[in-house]
Protein backbone atom coordinates (compact mmCIF):
# COMPACT_ATOMS: atom_id res chain seq x y z
CA UNK A 1 0.00 0.00 0.00
CA UNK A 2 2.83 2.12 0.16
CA UNK A 3 3.25 2.71 -3.18
CA UNK A 4 -0.68 3.62 -4.03
CA UNK A 5 -0.61 7.64 -2.87
CA UNK A 6 2.88 8.54 -4.99
CA UNK A 7 0.97 6.56 -7.92
CA UNK A 8 -2.02 8.75 -7.41
CA UNK A 9 0.04 11.85 -7.26
CA UNK A 10 2.15 11.02 -9.92
CA UNK A 11 -1.10 10.08 -12.51
CA UNK A 12 -2.86 13.11 -11.36
CA UNK A 13 -0.13 15.72 -12.50
CA UNK A 14 -0.41 14.61 -16.02
CA UNK A 15 -3.11 16.70 -17.55
CA UNK A 16 -5.43 14.18 -19.54
CA UNK A 17 -8.34 16.31 -20.14
CA UNK A 18 -10.63 15.41 -23.15
CA UNK A 19 -12.34 17.26 -25.91
CA UNK A 20 -15.54 16.44 -27.17
CA UNK A 21 -15.51 18.64 -30.37
CA UNK A 22 -12.10 16.83 -31.22
CA UNK A 23 -12.64 13.62 -34.02
CA UNK A 24 -9.10 11.30 -32.60
CA UNK A 25 -9.19 8.88 -30.10
CA UNK A 26 -7.96 9.93 -27.79
CA UNK A 27 -9.49 13.09 -27.86
CA UNK A 28 -6.32 15.05 -27.08
CA UNK A 29 -2.39 14.07 -27.57
CA UNK A 30 -1.51 14.94 -23.84
CA UNK A 31 -3.42 11.44 -22.66
CA UNK A 32 -0.78 9.77 -24.66
CA UNK A 33 1.60 10.79 -21.99
CA UNK A 34 -0.02 8.69 -19.05
CA UNK A 35 -0.59 5.96 -20.99
CA UNK A 36 2.46 5.61 -22.39
CA UNK A 37 3.54 6.05 -18.59
CA UNK A 38 1.11 3.25 -17.57
CA UNK A 39 2.12 0.48 -20.02
CA UNK A 40 5.76 1.02 -19.15
CA UNK A 41 4.04 0.38 -15.20
CA UNK A 42 2.44 -2.61 -15.92
CA UNK A 43 5.75 -4.07 -17.53
CA UNK A 44 7.15 -2.96 -14.17
CA UNK A 45 5.01 -4.86 -11.89
CA UNK A 46 5.06 -7.83 -13.52
CA UNK A 47 2.22 -7.65 -15.65
CA UNK A 48 1.80 -9.88 -19.03
CA UNK A 49 0.30 -9.35 -22.65
CA UNK A 50 0.57 -5.91 -21.87
CA UNK A 51 -0.47 -4.14 -25.46
CA UNK A 52 -1.47 -0.46 -25.91
CA UNK A 53 -2.85 -0.11 -29.66
CA UNK A 54 -2.93 2.58 -31.79
CA UNK A 55 -5.83 4.68 -30.04
CA UNK A 56 -4.04 4.14 -27.02
CA UNK A 57 -6.67 1.56 -25.35
CA UNK A 58 -4.25 -0.48 -22.53
CA UNK A 59 -4.82 -4.03 -22.12
CA UNK A 60 -2.78 -6.58 -20.14
CA UNK A 61 -3.19 -9.77 -18.00
CA UNK A 62 -2.29 -11.50 -14.74
CA UNK A 63 -2.51 -15.45 -15.33
CA UNK A 64 -3.80 -17.78 -13.10
CA UNK A 65 -2.19 -19.43 -10.26
CA UNK A 66 -4.89 -22.05 -9.80
CA UNK A 67 -5.62 -25.78 -11.25
CA UNK A 68 -9.37 -24.64 -11.12
CA UNK A 69 -11.59 -23.46 -14.07
CA UNK A 70 -11.94 -20.38 -13.06
CA UNK A 71 -14.10 -17.39 -14.89
CA UNK A 72 -11.55 -14.90 -16.87
CA UNK A 73 -12.62 -11.31 -14.77
CA UNK A 74 -11.09 -7.84 -15.83
CA UNK A 75 -11.12 -4.69 -14.12
CA UNK A 76 -11.16 -1.51 -16.44
CA UNK A 77 -11.15 2.23 -15.33
CA UNK A 78 -10.22 5.71 -17.65
CA UNK A 79 -7.37 8.33 -17.38
CA UNK A 80 -8.68 10.89 -19.23
CA UNK A 81 -10.25 13.69 -17.12
CA UNK A 82 -13.44 15.77 -17.77
CA UNK A 83 -13.13 18.52 -20.25
CA UNK A 84 -15.46 21.03 -18.25
CA UNK A 85 -12.57 21.94 -15.57
CA UNK A 86 -9.18 22.22 -16.47
CA UNK A 87 -7.07 19.10 -15.56
CA UNK A 88 -3.60 21.65 -16.14
CA UNK A 89 -1.21 22.15 -13.48
CA UNK A 90 -2.84 19.67 -10.38
CA UNK A 91 -1.33 20.09 -7.17
CA UNK A 92 -2.94 18.23 -4.86
CA UNK A 93 -2.74 18.70 -1.10
CA UNK A 94 -2.83 16.15 1.34
CA UNK A 95 -4.36 16.65 4.91
CA UNK A 96 -3.56 14.23 7.34
CA UNK A 97 -5.51 12.99 9.96
CA UNK A 98 -8.88 15.48 8.95
CA UNK A 99 -10.19 17.41 11.92
CA UNK A 100 -14.01 17.53 10.55
CA UNK A 101 -13.56 21.31 10.05
CA UNK A 102 -12.92 23.08 7.10
CA UNK A 103 -10.30 22.96 4.46
CA UNK A 104 -8.44 25.84 2.88
CA UNK A 105 -8.35 25.13 -0.50
CA UNK A 106 -7.07 28.30 -1.67
CA UNK A 107 -7.30 31.33 0.33
CA UNK A 108 -7.03 33.67 -2.47
CA UNK A 109 -10.29 33.00 -4.28
CA UNK A 110 -11.73 32.19 -0.75
CA UNK A 111 -11.84 28.29 -2.18
CA UNK A 112 -13.22 26.40 1.10
CA UNK A 113 -14.27 22.96 1.27
CA UNK A 114 -16.30 22.71 4.10
CA UNK A 115 -18.49 19.82 5.51
CA UNK A 116 -21.32 22.65 6.74
CA UNK A 117 -21.99 22.52 2.49
CA UNK A 118 -20.33 18.81 2.23
CA UNK A 119 -21.22 17.05 5.30
CA UNK A 120 -19.89 13.25 3.65
CA UNK A 121 -16.67 15.17 4.99
CA UNK A 122 -17.35 14.26 8.53
CA UNK A 123 -17.47 10.38 7.47
CA UNK A 124 -13.42 10.84 7.27
CA UNK A 125 -12.66 12.69 10.17
CA UNK A 126 -9.09 11.02 11.45
CA UNK A 127 -8.27 9.60 7.65
CA UNK A 128 -6.09 11.44 5.19
CA UNK A 129 -7.43 13.60 2.90
CA UNK A 130 -5.90 14.29 -1.09
CA UNK A 131 -8.14 17.81 -2.01
CA UNK A 132 -6.94 20.17 -4.59
CA UNK A 133 -5.37 23.45 -4.05
CA UNK A 134 -8.75 25.45 -5.32
CA UNK A 135 -7.52 26.29 -8.89
CA UNK A 136 -7.97 22.71 -10.59
CA UNK A 137 -10.06 19.34 -9.98
CA UNK A 138 -8.07 16.60 -8.97
CA UNK A 139 -8.61 14.09 -11.61
CA UNK A 140 -9.60 11.04 -8.91
CA UNK A 141 -12.01 10.49 -11.65
CA UNK A 142 -10.47 7.94 -12.66
CA UNK A 143 -7.04 8.27 -11.71
CA UNK A 144 -7.79 6.84 -8.67
CA UNK A 145 -9.65 3.66 -10.17
CA UNK A 146 -6.12 3.22 -12.18
CA UNK A 147 -3.89 3.45 -9.34
CA UNK A 148 -6.02 1.27 -7.67
CA UNK A 149 -6.56 -1.48 -9.87
CA UNK A 150 -2.58 -1.49 -10.11
CA UNK A 151 -1.46 -1.48 -6.59
CA UNK A 152 -4.31 -4.36 -6.61
CA UNK A 153 -2.44 -6.02 -9.23
CA UNK A 154 1.01 -5.47 -8.08
CA UNK A 155 -0.50 -6.74 -4.62
CA UNK A 156 -1.18 -10.40 -5.95
CA UNK A 157 1.70 -10.86 -7.43
CA UNK A 158 3.12 -10.37 -4.78
CA UNK A 159 1.24 -12.75 -2.74
CA UNK A 160 1.29 -15.73 -4.41
CA UNK A 161 -0.73 -17.52 -2.32
CA UNK A 162 -3.73 -15.59 -2.75
CA UNK A 163 -5.68 -17.95 -5.68
CA UNK A 164 -6.97 -16.26 -8.11
CA UNK A 165 -7.75 -17.62 -12.24
CA UNK A 166 -6.64 -15.01 -14.77
CA UNK A 167 -7.43 -11.59 -14.53
CA UNK A 168 -7.55 -9.10 -17.37
CA UNK A 169 -7.36 -5.32 -16.60
CA UNK A 170 -7.54 -1.96 -19.21
CA UNK A 171 -7.51 1.80 -19.28
CA UNK A 172 -9.18 3.32 -21.69
CA UNK A 173 -9.21 7.44 -23.12
CA UNK A 174 -12.37 9.57 -23.19
CA UNK A 175 -14.42 8.35 -21.60
CA UNK A 176 -15.74 11.50 -19.92
CA UNK A 177 -16.83 12.50 -23.25
CA UNK A 178 -18.60 9.25 -23.87
CA UNK A 179 -16.12 7.60 -25.85
CA UNK A 180 -14.46 5.40 -23.39
CA UNK A 181 -16.05 2.13 -24.94
CA UNK A 182 -16.57 2.90 -28.43
CA UNK A 183 -13.26 1.50 -30.19
CA UNK A 184 -12.86 -1.52 -26.98
CA UNK A 185 -12.17 -4.76 -28.46
CA UNK A 186 -14.45 -6.37 -26.31
CA UNK A 187 -13.36 -10.00 -27.69
CA UNK A 188 -9.40 -9.41 -27.56
CA UNK A 189 -9.99 -8.73 -24.17
CA UNK A 190 -11.52 -12.01 -23.31
CA UNK A 191 -13.03 -11.62 -20.53
CA UNK A 192 -16.41 -13.06 -18.92
CA UNK A 193 -17.27 -10.62 -17.26
CA UNK A 194 -15.52 -6.99 -16.09
CA UNK A 195 -15.88 -4.03 -13.07
CA UNK A 196 -15.03 -0.45 -13.68
CA UNK A 197 -13.54 0.89 -10.69
CA UNK A 198 -14.82 4.44 -11.35
CA UNK A 199 -17.81 5.16 -8.34
CA UNK A 200 -17.94 7.40 -5.76
CA UNK A 201 -17.83 6.54 -2.02
CA UNK A 202 -16.83 3.73 0.02
CA UNK A 203 -18.95 0.82 -0.75
CA UNK A 204 -21.00 1.56 -3.82
CA UNK A 205 -21.80 -0.44 -6.05
CA UNK A 206 -23.77 -0.14 -9.18
CA UNK A 207 -25.12 -2.43 -12.04
CA UNK A 208 -27.77 0.21 -13.31
CA UNK A 209 -27.66 3.58 -15.01
CA UNK A 210 -29.22 6.40 -17.01
CA UNK A 211 -30.16 5.64 -20.08
CA UNK A 212 -28.77 8.87 -22.04
CA UNK A 213 -29.09 11.17 -25.22
CA UNK A 214 -27.27 14.17 -26.07
CA UNK A 215 -29.06 17.05 -27.98
CA UNK A 216 -27.92 20.06 -30.00
CA UNK A 217 -30.59 22.71 -31.00
CA UNK A 218 -30.03 24.79 -33.34
CA UNK A 219 -32.35 28.53 -33.91
CA UNK A 220 -32.41 30.36 -36.93
CA UNK A 221 -33.30 34.23 -37.05
CA UNK A 222 -33.56 37.28 -38.84
CA UNK A 223 -31.67 40.34 -38.33
CA UNK A 224 -33.01 43.77 -39.04
CA UNK A 225 -32.57 47.11 -38.04
CA UNK A 226 -33.89 47.25 -34.42
CA UNK A 227 -35.52 50.43 -34.83
CA UNK A 228 -37.36 49.05 -37.67
CA UNK A 229 -37.55 45.08 -36.79
CA UNK A 230 -41.38 44.79 -36.47
CA UNK A 231 -42.51 42.04 -38.19
CA UNK A 232 -39.65 40.87 -39.84
CA UNK A 233 -36.82 40.33 -36.91
CA UNK A 234 -36.58 37.20 -35.33
CA UNK A 235 -34.20 36.76 -32.53
CA UNK A 236 -32.70 33.70 -32.40
CA UNK A 237 -31.46 34.17 -28.53
CA UNK A 238 -35.56 34.82 -28.02
CA UNK A 239 -36.03 31.60 -29.69
CA UNK A 240 -33.38 30.07 -27.48
CA UNK A 241 -35.37 31.69 -24.36
CA UNK A 242 -38.66 30.29 -25.63
CA UNK A 243 -37.07 26.34 -25.87
CA UNK A 244 -36.13 26.93 -22.26
CA UNK A 245 -39.16 27.86 -20.91
CA UNK A 246 -41.26 25.29 -22.42
CA UNK A 247 -39.04 22.42 -20.70
CA UNK A 248 -40.03 20.83 -17.44
CA UNK A 249 -38.71 23.39 -14.99
CA UNK A 250 -38.14 20.88 -11.70
CA UNK A 251 -36.64 18.23 -14.30
CA UNK A 252 -32.83 19.37 -13.92
CA UNK A 253 -29.89 17.95 -12.06
CA UNK A 254 -30.47 20.06 -9.05
CA UNK A 255 -33.63 19.24 -8.12
CA UNK A 256 -33.71 15.69 -8.99
CA UNK A 257 -31.86 12.32 -7.53
CA UNK A 258 -32.11 8.36 -7.29
CA UNK A 259 -34.05 7.14 -9.97
CA UNK A 260 -35.46 10.66 -11.04
CA UNK A 261 -34.56 11.70 -15.22
CA UNK A 262 -33.36 15.16 -16.16
CA UNK A 263 -32.92 17.90 -18.76
CA UNK A 264 -29.57 19.26 -18.05
CA UNK A 265 -29.19 22.27 -20.67
CA UNK A 266 -25.03 23.05 -20.30
CA UNK A 267 -23.69 24.98 -23.51
CA UNK A 268 -25.93 28.12 -24.53
CA UNK A 269 -24.00 30.46 -27.02
CA UNK A 270 -25.74 32.87 -30.48
CA UNK A 271 -26.51 35.88 -31.64
CA UNK A 272 -29.82 37.31 -33.28
CA UNK A 273 -29.38 35.53 -36.07
CA UNK A 274 -27.89 32.21 -35.10
CA UNK A 275 -28.08 30.40 -31.55
CA UNK A 276 -27.15 27.09 -30.24
CA UNK A 277 -27.63 24.95 -27.06
CA UNK A 278 -26.64 22.07 -26.43
CA UNK A 279 -28.36 19.51 -23.45
CA UNK A 280 -28.08 15.81 -22.01
CA UNK A 281 -31.14 13.79 -21.40
CA UNK A 282 -31.50 11.44 -18.36
CA UNK A 283 -34.10 8.55 -17.59
CA UNK A 284 -33.74 5.04 -15.86
CA UNK A 285 -36.62 4.13 -17.39
CA UNK A 286 -36.83 3.55 -21.06
CA UNK A 287 -40.26 4.63 -21.73
CA UNK A 288 -39.67 8.29 -19.78
CA UNK A 289 -36.79 8.61 -21.55
CA UNK A 290 -38.34 8.07 -24.76
CA UNK A 291 -41.28 10.43 -23.97
CA UNK A 292 -38.01 13.32 -23.04
CA UNK A 293 -36.76 12.66 -26.69
CA UNK A 294 -40.20 12.94 -27.93
CA UNK A 295 -40.92 16.29 -25.65
CA UNK A 296 -37.75 17.99 -27.44
CA UNK A 297 -39.28 17.16 -30.87
CA UNK A 298 -42.58 18.38 -29.85
CA UNK A 299 -41.11 21.81 -27.91
CA UNK A 300 -39.16 22.28 -31.55
CA UNK A 301 -42.28 21.41 -33.43
CA UNK A 302 -44.72 23.81 -31.55
CA UNK A 303 -41.76 27.20 -31.93
CA UNK A 304 -41.80 26.60 -35.79
CA UNK A 305 -45.72 26.60 -36.19
CA UNK A 306 -46.55 29.53 -33.72
CA UNK A 307 -43.31 31.43 -35.95
CA UNK A 308 -44.80 29.62 -39.21
CA UNK A 309 -41.68 28.44 -40.45
CA UNK A 310 -38.76 26.37 -39.46
CA UNK A 311 -37.20 28.54 -37.16
CA UNK A 312 -35.61 25.47 -34.76
CA UNK A 313 -33.65 22.86 -35.41
CA UNK A 314 -33.17 19.58 -33.30
CA UNK A 315 -30.59 16.47 -33.58
CA UNK A 316 -30.46 13.83 -30.88
CA UNK A 317 -27.59 11.45 -30.51
CA UNK A 318 -28.22 8.25 -28.24
CA UNK A 319 -24.77 8.07 -25.68
CA UNK A 320 -25.59 4.53 -23.81
CA UNK A 321 -28.14 2.71 -21.99
CA UNK A 322 -29.20 1.39 -18.73
CA UNK A 323 -27.07 -1.73 -18.49
CA UNK A 324 -29.41 -3.75 -15.99
CA UNK A 325 -30.90 -5.10 -18.49
CA UNK A 326 -27.26 -6.70 -19.33
CA UNK A 327 -26.57 -7.65 -15.98
CA UNK A 328 -29.85 -8.97 -14.60
CA UNK A 329 -29.17 -12.95 -15.96
CA UNK A 330 -25.60 -12.93 -14.69
CA UNK A 331 -26.30 -10.81 -10.80
CA UNK A 332 -23.95 -13.49 -9.34
CA UNK A 333 -20.97 -10.86 -10.61
CA UNK A 334 -22.71 -8.26 -8.62
CA UNK A 335 -23.52 -10.48 -5.55
CA UNK A 336 -19.72 -11.44 -5.88
CA UNK A 337 -18.27 -8.10 -5.25
CA UNK A 338 -20.83 -7.11 -2.51
CA UNK A 339 -19.61 -10.19 -0.49
CA UNK A 340 -16.20 -9.12 -1.29
CA UNK A 341 -16.70 -5.51 0.48
CA UNK A 342 -18.92 -7.66 3.31
CA UNK A 343 -15.36 -9.66 4.28
CA UNK A 344 -13.77 -6.60 4.51
CA UNK A 345 -15.97 -4.38 6.83
CA UNK A 346 -17.71 -2.58 4.27
CA UNK A 347 -21.14 -2.00 4.03
CA UNK A 348 -22.27 -1.90 0.24
CA UNK A 349 -24.26 0.63 -0.96
CA UNK A 350 -26.20 -0.67 -3.77
CA UNK A 351 -27.95 2.34 -5.70
CA UNK A 352 -28.40 3.21 -9.49
CA UNK A 353 -25.64 5.50 -11.10
CA UNK A 354 -26.76 9.27 -11.90
CA UNK A 355 -24.81 8.93 -14.73
CA UNK A 356 -22.41 6.62 -16.63
CA UNK A 357 -19.39 4.67 -16.89
CA UNK A 358 -17.48 2.72 -19.92
CA UNK A 359 -19.30 -0.15 -18.16
CA UNK A 360 -22.89 0.53 -19.24
CA UNK A 361 -21.41 0.64 -22.96
CA UNK A 362 -19.71 -2.83 -22.41
CA UNK A 363 -22.48 -4.63 -21.75
CA UNK A 364 -24.69 -4.21 -24.26
CA UNK A 365 -21.23 -4.86 -26.49
CA UNK A 366 -20.93 -8.66 -24.76
CA UNK A 367 -19.24 -7.87 -21.86
CA UNK A 368 -21.69 -7.51 -18.21
CA UNK A 369 -19.95 -4.63 -16.75
CA UNK A 370 -21.22 -3.62 -12.67
CA UNK A 371 -19.46 -0.44 -11.22
CA UNK A 372 -17.35 -0.49 -7.44
CA UNK A 373 -16.32 2.55 -5.86
CA UNK A 374 -12.73 4.39 -6.39
CA UNK A 375 -13.79 6.52 -3.56
CA UNK A 376 -13.79 9.98 -4.87
CA UNK A 377 -16.10 12.97 -3.94
CA UNK A 378 -17.21 15.74 -5.46
CA UNK A 379 -15.82 14.92 -8.59
CA UNK A 380 -15.74 17.40 -11.80
CA UNK A 381 -14.30 20.55 -9.65
CA UNK A 382 -12.33 21.94 -7.47
CA UNK A 383 -13.83 20.69 -4.25
CA UNK A 384 -13.26 17.31 -5.73
CA UNK A 385 -11.45 15.11 -2.58
CA UNK A 386 -10.52 11.04 -2.21
CA UNK A 387 -9.76 9.79 1.21
CA UNK A 388 -6.66 7.70 1.17
CA UNK A 389 -8.18 5.04 3.12
CA UNK A 390 -10.72 4.77 0.90
CA UNK A 391 -8.15 3.90 -2.00
CA UNK A 392 -6.77 1.27 0.04
CA UNK A 393 -10.32 -0.15 0.82
CA UNK A 394 -10.75 -0.02 -3.33
CA UNK A 395 -7.61 -1.96 -3.60
CA UNK A 396 -8.56 -4.86 -1.24
CA UNK A 397 -12.01 -5.04 -2.78
CA UNK A 398 -10.55 -5.84 -6.09
CA UNK A 399 -7.96 -8.42 -4.99
CA UNK A 400 -10.82 -10.23 -2.89
CA UNK A 401 -13.07 -10.42 -5.89
CA UNK A 402 -10.35 -12.16 -7.20
CA UNK A 403 -9.85 -14.33 -4.75
CA UNK A 404 -13.55 -14.97 -4.41
CA UNK A 405 -13.83 -15.59 -8.03
CA UNK A 406 -11.19 -18.26 -7.45
CA UNK A 407 -12.79 -19.97 -4.58
CA UNK A 408 -16.64 -19.89 -5.12
CA UNK A 409 -16.89 -20.20 -9.17
CA UNK A 410 -16.23 -22.50 -12.07
CA UNK A 411 -17.00 -20.95 -15.68
CA UNK A 412 -20.45 -20.08 -15.60
CA UNK A 413 -21.49 -21.07 -12.20
CA UNK A 414 -25.12 -20.74 -11.42
CA UNK A 415 -26.04 -17.88 -8.82
CA UNK A 416 -29.16 -17.03 -7.17
CA UNK A 417 -30.86 -13.83 -9.03
CA UNK A 418 -32.44 -10.88 -7.14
Amino acid sequence: MEKLLPRFLEYVAVDTQSDPDSQTTPSTEKQWKLAKKLVLELHQIGMQEVAIDENAYIMATLPSNTKKDCPTIGFIAHFDTTPDYTGENVKPQIVTDYDGGEIVLDARSNSVLSPDYFPDLLQYTGQTLITTDGTTLLGADDKAGIAEIITAMEYLIQHPEIPHGKIRIAFTPDEEIGRGAHKFDVKRFGADWAYTVDGSQIGELEFENFNAAGAKVFFDGRSVHPGYAKGKMINAIGLANTFMSLLPKHEVPETTEDRQGFFHIHTVSGKVEHAQMELIIRDHDEEQFQARKALLADIAEKINTTVGETVVRLEITGQYKNMAEKVAPVFHIVELAEEAMQDLGIEPIIKPIRGGTDGSQLSFMGLPCPNIFAGGHNFHGKYEYIPLESMQKAVLVIAKICELTAEKLVKYGKSKKR
